[in-house]
């Protein structure tokens, strides 16, 4: 399952992918400006597909806060 979302003007992409042993490992991709994208793969397992994608949506919003918090 993939969700798109926008947060604070990034587009944010997460992705939960089903793994052989059962598991879902939560992706993302943040497009942080026209044509520039960050991917980030396997943040974390989950046993549900539902709470990777809500974790990768935190993720994100953590990792672009900080983005801006540094720029």
């Amino acid at each position: 399952m993939n969700a798109l979302l926008r947060y604070k003007g990034y587009d944010v992409a997460t992705a939960a992918q089903r793994l052989p042993n059962g598991l879902y490992a939560a992706n993302l991709t943040v497009c942080t400006q026209p044509g520039a994208t960050r991917s980030f793969y396997a943040l974390d397992y989950f046993f549900d597909e539902e709470h990777a994608l809500a974790y990768a949506y935190r993720w994100a919003r953590m990792w672009i806060d900080e983005q801006r918090r540094c720029a």
